[in-house]
């Protein structure tokens, strides 16, 4: 069920080989069908935050993500090859269709729909639905009650085509850049990433905490993204083609521990950005979705074959990373606080203190970090040499995020401690475990088993720290 048109969404999609090389392992696609879909690939993308008002060791070189979202995806083909294979395995498309209710009962669910197009009701009736609403959906406000998001990313762009190759290699994409220092409360961050073509997507973006006197008006940062292009990436706008504009709030949840969001009821359980997973870096739940989607679909599997819908069933087949959920600190750090003046120089500060460390390591630390992949000692070997080289950070750190947030921080951080020692401790024989014991045991209690494969699921497939 879909409420726009299915396969016409405005989006621009970026993801590495490795991410959805997951895809085609899980026999969703096909080698060919990826590269059939690719708009573009770039060669390097860089990550570089203005230093001209930073000290000489507050100054960062050029952080080069050879594969973090260096490919362009071609949505409209991806989505029509997704919708093929769905009727190919006997699915159905509704879209143009609004979600209205669901009605859950013990036997299933039924769902009540809207045609737009004829404004007649629908009804359709299931064993269960899954909620992939994204985080407008009502049925994820309903199951968090008063929760609210924790921050908001107010992002404009455009896709635009005619910039001088000379400007702008096509082989290359801008991941993270500032062009300045904090303005008018909002410190600015850049993204472009080469499209089909000559096609290059830009993106303007900051973050903020959810509160009325910040600022978020996207029409004002429309006249900062057109003020300032001209100097970000020389070139002349009445010489551009304007292919579309791109814009919109991201609203991000701070996952502090497993349980500290619903994604289930009976009979219905969330998956993406409907679930609030979402990478507090990144702000989607697109990558979450990717890298986890091999442990989602295996343990739907089992909850369906066993009739398993119970909300402490479903609640077992979520995407919760403890390793994602700490970075959470890091977006933090990159808004400015709520009726604060920071040092105009503050966020790039702080910023080039960390990507300075991981421009001096090894590339594929920068590549591990960035695509949520981080370990306990990786994470916390790179805090520690960030408070080393510059010792300031901690205190800006606590001005910013306050006291009550620190402490929520080292929660997620001793729950990511509790989580590689887990990993340390069964990664190595659990899995063998659960092969040697009988298979009457999981057909006896199911649920137990259950909890036992999501276990197994979360654990790491290495026992590094």
């Amino acid at each position: 069920m879909e409420r726009l048109a299915f396969g016409r969404m405005n989006r621009e999609w970026n993801i590495s080989r490795s991410e959805f090389q997951s895809l085609i392992n899980l026999g969703l696609f096909t080698s060919a069908e990826f590269e059939s879909i690719i708009a573009q690939e770039y060669v390097d993308g860089f990550n570089k935050f203005f230093d001209g008002n930073n000290p000489s060791y507050l100054k960062a070189d050029i952080l080069h993500t050879p594969t973090v979202l260096n490919i362009a995806i071609d949505t409209t083909k991806l989505l029509k090859l997704c919708g093929d294979k769905l009727k190919e395995a006997g699915g159905e498309i509704w879209d143009r269709s609004e979600f209205m209710k669901a009605n859950i009962d013990p036997e299933g669910v039924t769902v009540n729909l809207v045609d737009l197009e004829t404004s007649q009701s629908k009804e359709v009736r299931g064993r269960l639905l899954i909620d992939a609403m994204g985080t407008a959906s009502p049925i994820a406000w309903q199951l968090n009650g008063k929760q609210t998001f924790n921050s908001v990313c107010p992002t404009v762009g455009a896709v635009i085509e005619g910039m001088d190759t000379e400007v702008w290699d096509h082989q290359y994409g801008d991941v993270l850049n500032s062009h300045g220092d904090i303005s008018r409360g909002r410190q600015l961050i850049w993204e472009l990433f080469p499209g089909e073509g000559d096609e290059l997507t830009f993106y303007l973006f900051h973050y903020h905490q959810v509160h009325p006197e910040n600022p978020g008006s996207l029409l004002e940062m429309y006249e900062d993204f057109f003020n300032i292009l001209p100097e970000y990436r020389r070139c002349d706008l009445e010489k551009l083609t304007w292919k579309k504009p791109t814009f919109g709030y991201i609203p991000g949840h701070f996952s502090v521990g497993k349980g500290d969001r619903k994604i289930a009821f009976d009979r219905l359980v969330a998956i993406g950005d409907a679930a609030s997973l979402q990478s507090p870096l990144i702000f989607t739940g697109f990558g979450s979705l990717v890298r986890n989607l091999d442990k989602l679909t295996y343990l739907l599997d089992f909850s369906l074959k066993h009739n398993l819908l119970k909300a402490e069933d479903l609640n077992q087949i979520r995407a919760y990373q403890s390793n994602v959920a700490v970075t959470w600190l890091f977006s933090k750090g990159m808004m400015v606080p709520t009726g604060k003046i920071l040092p105009p120089q503050r966020i790039n500060s702080m910023l080039n203190t960390f990507f300075g460390l991981l421009a001096d390591s090894p590339p594929e630390v920068a590549d591990t970090f960035i695509k949520d992949k981080t370990t306990w000692l990786m994470f916390s070997r790179l805090a520690l040499k960030a408070a080393s080289k510059n010792p300031a950070l901690l205190l800006w750190i606590w001005e910013m995020a306050g006291n009550k947030d620190l402490i929520r921080w080292l929660g997620s951080y001793f729950e990511f401690t509790f989580d590689s020692l887990k990993n340390l401790l069964f990664g190595g024989w659990f899995n063998q475990l659960l092969k040697q014991l009988p298979d009457q045991l999981q057909e006896r209690y199911p649920s137990f088993w259950l909890r036992l494969l999501s276990f197994q699921r979360s654990l790491a497939t290495s026992r590094k720290l």
